[in-house]
């Protein structure tokens, strides 16, 4: 059984779609990458996956039960937690007081304050440091470890590698390595469409909203992707 199905969604802001009809689904321990240009409904769906967006029509199930429309603080209980475009940090707290936001949830699993240390060295010598005295990359390792620290069974990652030197992309990167586990699926939204293709098991390609391509991404080819991200 899937952990996540996306069924047929539809999302409006007013009048405007901006997703139309979306649906793909999802299993443990499965990466799904989403691409697209900017303005093509990514964010959008991940919002809408997580609770802060209702749609219009179309369901969300995860693990079985119709969530759709539950708030974000229901979904984030029952094991969603999102990375968002932009990391979100609390600019008057600590490192280890931001990755501390993410217990809230209360979810029992193997994600502590020492595993995120472990997996990110550098915030242990930084965790009394304040959020925004931070490089953008340290930054995004908060992010990334407070979404953990919430024992998520679907982890939502929104542009990791925006705004990012390649050095640091590539050090995030190998600790997603190190994130994946059989318990554990990811919907995953990448600029870089050969990381997007390396990192995951399957990849949808938005456009206006729609899908454009859909499938394995070991099956997917470049000019394929090429073609359904510009509507060729």
């Amino acid at each position: 059984m899937p952990l996540l199905e996306v069924d047929r969604v539809e999302v409006y802001y007013g009048d405007f779609k901006a997703v139309s009809g979306v649906s793909f689904s999802l299993a443990s321990g499965q990466v799904e990458a989403l691409i697209g240009a900017n303005g093509a409904g990514k964010t959008t769906l991940l919002r809408t996956i997580t609770g802060l967006l209702r749609p219009r029509a179309g369901r969300i199930r995860f693990d079985g039960e119709d969530v759709t429309g539950l708030p974000a603080e229901a979904l984030a209980c029952r094991g969603i937690s999102m990375v968002p475009e932009g990391r979100m940090l609390f600019p008057s707290l600590t490192v280890e007081e931001n990755l501390q936001m993410g217990t809230l949830t209360r979810r029992v699993g193997p994600w502590k304050l020492d595993a995120v240390y472990d997996i990110f060295p550098a915030l242990k010598d930084l965790r009394q440091r304040n959020a925004t005295q931070l490089s953008g990359g340290q930054q995004q390792m908060v992010a990334i470890g407070r979404a953990l620290l919430s024992n998520p069974r679907l982890l939502i990652c929104d542009e990791l590698s925006l705004g990012l030197a390649p050095v640091v992309v590539e050090e995030i990167y190998r600790t997603f390595e190190r994130i994946r586990g059989a318990e554990l699926a990811i919907v995953l939204v990448e600029q870089d469409v050969a990381r997007a293709l390396a990192t995951s098991d399957q990849l949808t390609c938005l456009l206006e909203g729609q899908v454009t391509l859909q499938g394995e991404s070991r099956e997917i080819t470049l000019p394929e992707v090429t073609a359904a991200y510009f509507g060729e």
